[in-house]
């Protein structure tokens, strides 16, 4: 331990052990996958990240070793630890000037974002050395003023190669590819089974999935348009599990990104008309309506029960208002109590 310890300090890493772990200090061969939870603060104990608070739950960090993630230090540190040991990693500059990157794409990834928007068309020193903003103030301050960085690395599983699944973002691009189907299939199996918020999730696996090789095409080339004509049905299905989920606002940006892509697509203007009907948007979904008639008239039955049901939720919701502010005008102060002196 002591002659890992003189090695890290010798790359400009100062460790300190806060809980020792258990059993042998595992080999570490390339494929392993450590799963460990994360806190990352300034040296003046301002905390940036942690896995434990991150998007409002508690998700830890899930790395495949020898994958060259964007963040080298990480790989480096893990592997002097024990599973179940938690320590503390002073690192140096030259060891944290990717963080804010690497943190934006875990921030976006909590908050159901894609983990590279914002960093297209541009690599990663270039971003670096540039006045992009990162979407955080305090990634732009870090961005802008490097500084050494504490990770405090609670290490929970120390995975062989083999022994488990590859996430997506481990696979190769044709690896990916491949799972796309089975992951759309698997997601309309838990849709049928009422699995609602697990079918949403491999619905938005299957998009990410997508996305990220899109990515990597120019706009409107032939790989690009078919990837995109594959992202449409999981995009479509997605929209429907929030839609019954409640998510109506997030249902029109999608939608709306959709149409207008694709001025004929039938699936994307019923679903935004339905989000609009619930947020109240009556004009904008008597429009969308409107335009499912027009692509298809044979709807006309199911379109003429939406408006109705639309129009009696209206009609409600005005007499609910109509009674609560007569409550208010009739108000009539009670007599007052006679007193005797």
């Amino acid at each position: 331990m002591e002659e890992e310890a003189r090695k890290l300090l010798e790359e400009g890493i100062v460790k300190k052990l806060i809980s020792p772990g258990k059993g042998e200090l595992s080999t570490f061969p390339n494929g392993t996958k450590v799963v460990f939870h994360y806190r990352t603060s300034l040296c003046d104990g301002t905390v940036l990240d942690d896995s434990r608070t991150m998007g409002g739950r508690s998700k830890p960090m899930e790395l495949i070793l020898g994958k060259k993630f964007k963040l080298a230090a990480w790989e480096r540190v893990v592997i002097t630890m024990r599973q179940g040991e938690v320590a503390e990693f002073n690192c140096e500059n030259k060891h944290t000037s990717l963080y804010p990157l690497v943190s934006q794409s875990l921030r976006n990834i909590s908050a159901g974002k894609d983990p590279l928007e914002g960093q297209r068309h541009c690599c990663g020193i270039a971003q670096i050395h540039s006045h992009h903003s990162l979407g955080h103030n305090d990634l732009d301050n870090l961005q802008a003023n490097p500084q050494p960085l504490l990770f405090t690395i609670d290490l929970l599983e120390v995975l062989a190669p083999g022994s488990f699944q590859l996430d997506v973002w481990a696979m190769t691009d044709e690896e990916k590819l491949k799972l796309v189907p089975q992951i759309h299939e698997e997601g309309n199996t838990l849709f049928k089974q009422g699995k609602i918020t697990e079918a949403t999730e491999k619905y938005y696996n299957g998009i990410a999935c997508l996305k990220n090789l899109q990515m990597k095409e120019h706009p409107g080339d032939e790989v690009w348009v078919k990837l995109d004509h594959m992202i449409t049905p999981l995009l479509l299905n997605f929209c429907q599990c929030k839609l019954l989920q409640g998510q109506y606002y997030e249902v029109i940006e999608h939608c709306s990104a959709l149409v207008f892509k694709y001025e004929d697509n039938l699936k994307a203007y019923y679903k935004r008309a339905k989000a609009h009907a619930a947020v109240w948007n009556e004009v904008e979904a008597r429009v969308d309506f409107n335009k499912v008639l027009e692509l298809d008239p044979s709807l006309g039955p199911s379109v003429a029960k939406e408006l109705k049901a639309m129009e009696d939720r209206i009609r409600n919701k005005e007499k609910e208002e109509k009674g609560r502010y007569k409550g208010l005008f009739n108000y009539t102060e009670p007599p007052a109590t006679a007193t005797t002196g």
